[in-house]
């Protein structure tokens, strides 16, 4: 049994907001995804994580690649399949992410760029953490080449990604056609 079931919004169907955000969407990838189509049930939801998720991209202190570093780090800690092969396929297509650092990730396994390495650890910690992390982790992050303001930057990608994760594990979101050549199970 679904634990919601969440109308799959459309332009005509979504409210004024909504409807705007949808469009934009269609336009900027070609099609909705089925997160924000699900999203649009309550337009103060999707309009908080898209605006987030955009200033995130554009403010974060971080370039495309460690972006989704992040971005699947916390997905993996939070076990969002949705967000797992979202994420990985625009890693893969948009971002130019290396398929080795992507599968890492994916599989826990070791990221061979040590600063990569440093940021996902970091943000896995945030995450598994809930932000309670040691001095020693914030070093061992900076250590890496990070500055201060990119420990904040990671907060936000957490924030960010953790806000998507819930809404999915909620809403029990299907997969889009076009992920599914980078679906995901953590089990």
């Amino acid at each position: 049994m679904k634990k919601l079931n969440l109308e799959h919004k459309t332009f005509e169907t979504a409210n004024s907001i909504a409807s705007s955000i949808l469009d934009d969407a269609k336009k900027a990838m070609g099609f909705v995804p089925n997160m924000y189509a699900k999203m649009a049930n309550n337009p103060a939801l999707l309009d908080s994580y898209i605006h987030s998720y955009k200033t995130f991209r554009q403010n974060s202190g971080f370039n495309s690649v460690e972006q989704e570093v992040i971005f699947l780090s916390v997905a993996y800690e939070n076990e969002c399949d949705y967000c797992m092969a979202a994420h990985s396929f625009v890693a893969d297509k948009a971002s130019k992410v290396p398929t080795e650092i992507t599968d890492a990730i994916r599989s826990n396994g070791i990221i061979n760029n040590e600063k990569l390495k440093a940021l996902s650890t970091f943000a896995r910690i945030v995450t598994r953490n809930r932000g309670h992390v040691t001095n020693q982790e914030i070093a061992d992050f900076l250590n890496a080449g990070y500055n201060e303001n990119q420990v904040l930057g990671v907060i936000t990608g957490v924030g960010v990604k953790t806000f998507s994760n819930y809404f999915n594990h909620i809403a029990e979101t299907s997969l889009d056609t076009v992920f599914k050549s980078r679906e995901w199970s953590k089990s």
